[in-house]
């Protein structure tokens, strides 16, 4: 089966289990936690989003991988950008990644597009900026468990170190050009973090790379509108068969 390495946003592992069951259903899946998230240890060599590309190369090609699909949701759709610039640039990568998944996807400067302040906003903030239904984003921060509240603060902590309290990079949206594997970028029309007028910047910015917006779905369609995104998905992966 052809694999597959998904990779998770800032929330952690469980905001992308609904794309690891779709595509288990077809591919042979690879869903890492990264390191320093959810309790795990982030080694000191893993200090920025390059790093963290670097180590899931290596990692990949340590273990006799080719032809992979790299998905990557929110921070993952950045790190699956920097994973392609890369392998693209060295030929030990030649034949390693076989197509890149970006949805709504951070990383990029583009003129006129800010990404939301993630590190400002609280839990009704982020809930409206990520969802097109806020109420069903909304988590109360006062029904969590202290080892909840813990682990989020880690996180948090976590993200900030390896993406920057801005979740940019001001060189990656000129370094695009460089990408030679087919690529999606998916976003939710209604995504706040990151808007899909940013997204289509991100595209366009990518040779040959396909824009897809996801209606009623914020910066997770996955979660909100499921079968919409799985129908842009699966067409995509129907193609660069």
């Amino acid at each position: 089966m052809r694999p597959a390495l998904v990779l998770h946003g800032g929330g952690g592992p469980q905001t992308v289990a609904s794309i690891v069951g779709h595509l288990a259903e077809t591919m042979r899946v690879i869903a890492p936690t990264h390191p320093g998230w959810n309790g795990t240890l982030r080694p000191e060599g893993i200090a920025s989003v390059a790093d963290l590309a670097s180590a899931y190369l290596e990692r990949l090609l340590d273990s006799g991988e080719s032809d992979v699909v790299v998905i990557g949701s929110s921070i993952g759709g950045w790190v699956a950008l920097e994973m392609a610039i890369q392998s693209a640039a060295d030929a030990r990568y030649a034949g390693l990644i076989g197509a890149v998944i970006d949805i709504d996807g951070v990383g990029a400067v583009v003129e006129g597009e800010p990404i939301a302040d993630f590190f400002a906003l609280d839990a009704r903030g982020l809930a409206e900026a990520a969802w097109h239904d806020p109420e069903r984003g909304y988590l109360d921060p006062a029904g969590f468990t202290g080892e909840q509240r813990a682990i989020q603060q880690s996180n948090g902590q976590t993200m900030a170190a390896i993406a920057g309290r801005g979740m940019s990079d001001a060189t990656l949206l000129g370094r695009l050009g460089a990408v030679t594997a087919p690529t999606l970028v998916v976003f939710g029309a209604s995504d706040r973090i990151v808007t899909p007028a940013y997204g289509r910047s991100v595209a366009e910015a990518i040779p040959g790379a396909l824009f897809a917006e996801v209606p009623a779905a914020g910066h997770l369609p996955h979660l909100e509108a499921p079968e919409a995104t799985w129908q842009v998905i699966d067409r995509f992966l129907q193609r660069v068969r």
